[in-house]
């Protein structure tokens, strides 16, 4: 063997050697990160440094290179690489849900998608060989490429048709078959598939969706983790969202509380729990409890002081003139604070700000008109209605509350508010009757709301929520071709009113269900 074929492969032995190590090194501390030993798993990997050439190279000498030219190290650096860039894209689309910057932020990320998709073509290659170390390689792959899909794939139509012209494109099952498998790897983007899928499963498809997350998936992947991490922070935090989804809220409760016992050191964890545990209460209508977490939320985290504010508010605002209200605050004095909150994150107000905001100017006058049920009228912002609806009793009980709304409603003056407030409180008594099986009554319910559509002047969001909701009701009583022209309408025929997105990502799941009960040769009458 020649001296220069010798030390080729010293330097490729050592190489490989290297980053055996150096990925042992990422495992090791993961394992101390998911046992909340967080100052231990950064100090385990403040010693690596990044080398300064070009290992990972540009796009371009990516795509323009055979898998079998590529050396182990340089695969992992493209991954790593456009993982970093994927990160910067989750970014992008939580700091504004507003659909244009969304675009704009998915034209940024187009080399990390592309990037991906020539990875998974390295993969599928027949020069593409199985290491040692390519599990961990192939898992990112899997990551980056499920990721992708999934996400692309919740999107808005008329959205996913404008970034389909620049080269993007997303398959639900595609992605979460990729995510599934990924999760099964040994390899440490095994737990980031995990978290991705159970992110889907127990928020994505509740927020942004209908709420039918496959929670049966989420606790098999959560199980193993939770059984070699029994004090793990963020596993008893999904330990928790999954019972809450399944509308067991006094087991979801106490898992948020051992989750915040577990550790100290990130609060960050604590804030994630107390806006849950806020939920929980508000499901219980016990306001005083769910006022103290949103207290604590605007004393402690920063994320939108001016959501925390209105919740407190809102609490306040349910309890009756016998209650004694905690720490002699008045809910009529926080709403007047919370148009002084707003924030902006690079440059755009947060919607769930913008609407707090344009309800609680109601308070601004001297003499206010107070909101009928605003915890309530959240909580369908965030799905709530959902897992309520599971438990009969908890669904009644908000009922019971819109009753008591309404009948206040009834005896007070007439305002300029009062159609509004009259239609809010009939949408989501509509939502409970459903939920109970009230299906006539229900739809009633919508129904009114457009009947008097002309006749409201701000809640306009009411209109196309309802309609969606009348959809999604049809569907469920096999009359899909009627539910799907009431989704059509609210998709097409509405726009600029608030929470916008957030209501058009829910029609385009709803959507997406139907096509798929039709290919799947559900019949459609």
């Amino acid at each position: 063997m020649s001296m220069s074929r010798e030390a080729e492969t010293l330097s490729n032995g050592s190489q490989r050697s290297d980053l055996r190590m150096e990925l042992d090194d990422c495992m090791a501390a993961l394992d101390l990160f998911l046992s909340n030993k967080f100052a231990e798993a950064l100090a385990h990997l403040q010693s690596k440094f990044r080398r300064k050439s070009t290992m990972a190279g540009s796009f371009n000498s990516l795509i323009n290179r055979q898998a079998g030219e590529l050396t182990e190290e340089e695969i992992h650096a493209e991954v790593c690489y456009a993982e970093c860039l994927l990160q910067r894209a989750a970014l992008t689309f939580l700091q504004d849900e507003n659909m244009i910057s969304f675009i704009r932020g998915g034209m940024k990320v187009r080399s990390s998608y592309q990037t991906y998709k020539e990875l998974h073509n390295i993969v599928q290659s027949a020069q593409y060989t199985h290491g040692d170390s390519h599990s961990h390689f192939e898992g990112g792959v899997k990551l980056g490429v499920g990721a992708f899909n999934l996400t692309l794939s919740l999107l808005p139509t008329r959205i996913l048709r404008l970034l389909e012209f620049v080269g993007f494109s997303g398959n639900k099952e595609y992605g979460l078959q990729q995510l599934q498998d990924g999760a099964s790897t040994q390899s440490f983007r095994a737990f980031l598939c995990t978290m991705l899928l159970l992110c889907y499963h127990t928020f994505m498809s509740f927020v942004l969706g209908t709420g039918e997350g496959d929670v049966g998936d989420a606790e098999a992947l959560l199980q193993p983790y939770l059984k070699r991490y029994p004090k793990g922070a963020i596993f008893l935090f999904f330990a928790g969202r999954i019972e809450e989804i399944k509308g067991n809220l006094d087991a979801a409760i106490a898992r948020f509380e051992e989750c915040c016992a577990a550790q100290q050191h990130w609060k960050q964890f604590h804030h994630m729990c107390y806006w849950e545990l806020m939920w929980c209460f508000t499901y219980k209508r016990v306001w005083k409890m769910a006022y103290f977490y949103a207290d604590l939320l605007c004393k402690e985290n920063s994320w939108s002081k001016a959501t925390y504010a209105y919740m407190k508010a809102a609490y306040l605002s349910m309890l009756t003139e016998e209650d004694c209200k905690p720490f002699g605050e008045d809910e009529v004095e926080i709403f007047r604070q919370v148009p002084g909150m707003k924030q902006k994150i690079a440059g755009k107000s947060l919607p769930t700000e913008k609407f707090a905001i344009r309800k609680a100017r109601r308070y601004l006058s001297p003499n206010p008109l107070p909101l009928p049920v605003p915890p309530l009228e959240m909580m369908y912002i965030w799905n709530g209605y959902a897992v309520i609806g599971k438990h009969r009793d908890l669904t009644e009980g908000m009922l019971d509350t819109l009753n008591q709304a309404q009948r206040t409603l009834e005896r007070a003056p007439v305002t300029e508010h009062t159609v509004d407030d009259q239609c809010l409180v009939s949408f989501l008594k509509g939502l409970c009757l459903k939920h109970l099986g009230c299906h006539e009554e229900a739809e009633q319910y919508f129904n009114l709301i457009h009947i008097n559509e002309t006749l409201i002047r701000y809640d306009h969001y009411l209109v196309p929520n309802a309609l969606l909701e009348h959809g999604l009701l049809c569907m469920e009583l096999g009359r899909k071709e009627e539910g799907v022209k009431y989704l059509e309408t609210a998709k097409h025929n509405y726009k600029n009113y608030s929470m916008e997105s957030r209501t058009q990502f829910r029609i385009q799941a709803a959507l997406h269900n139907a096509k798929s009960a039709v290919e799947n040769g559900d019949s459609v009458p």
